[in-house]
């Protein structure tokens, strides 16, 4: 009985875990890339988050060949100058009842040297180096959707893009910030080979202000 407890107790927090938790992408000038799974906002837990061991196989953008490292709590990838991006749908299984299941995808990038996305969700600076930034989908500009940016004290503050799908952050401090957004789609969508009703797509940048 405590064991099937445990599992429906799980199964109800997960959707809460699925979205508070993001994957994001660290990396220190031309150094190989760190990607972690977490809550950027907290202090990341010695050894890692506890669902970091769901962290398997994060996809680079372009794809490389390089080897994905793990380490305690980040996988380490070397990968070639520039700005650095990831997606991974494989991190949380669909869960919730048939006909109403619900699904994530992060899409994480590293750097703000690039004025334009490579994946199908991204917040793009809009210059190289800029403090303002345009969440896209697609292409297109989202508009109206709230964006978080962590600063390297760990603050936090929400913003919400405008009708070009833009926000400006007033950054002064030095070190790493981290921008997330999610994008919550409906309908009859897929995830994997499976049926979902619902599906979250979060979007992570950070970038060093020297």
């Amino acid at each position: 009985m405590l064991k099937w407890t445990s599992a429906l107790l799980a199964i109800a927090c997960l959707p809460a875990m699925a979205q508070a938790h993001e994957v994001w992408v660290e990396r220190d000038g031309a150094g190989p890339a760190r990607i972690y799974l977490g809550e950027p906002g907290d202090p990341l837990p010695e050894g890692g988050d506890p669902e970091f061991e769901k962290l398997k196989a994060p996809k680079l953008v372009p794809a490389s060949p390089a080897a994905q490292v793990r380490k305690a709590g980040y996988i380490e990838v070397a990968v070639p100058a520039g700005d650095v991006r990831v997606i991974d749908d494989s991190v949380f299984d669909p869960w919730g009842e048939e006909g109403k299941k619900e699904g994530v995808i992060y899409y994480a990038r590293a750097g703000r040297s690039e004025a334009k996305a490579g994946m199908p969700l991204e917040i793009v600076p809009t210059a190289a180096g800029a403090n303002s930034f345009t969440l896209v989908r697609d292409g297109k500009p989202l508009a109206g959707v709230k964006v978080t940016a962590i600063s390297p004290d760990k603050w936090s503050k929400g913003f919400v893009t405008d009708a070009q799908g833009r926000v400006t952050l007033p950054i002064r401090e030095k070190g790493r910030y981290i921008l997330t957004a999610t994008q919550e789609e409906k309908g009859d969508l897929s995830l994997r080979g499976a049926k979902v009703a619902t599906l979250y797509n979060i979007a992570t940048l950070t970038f060093v202000n020297n």
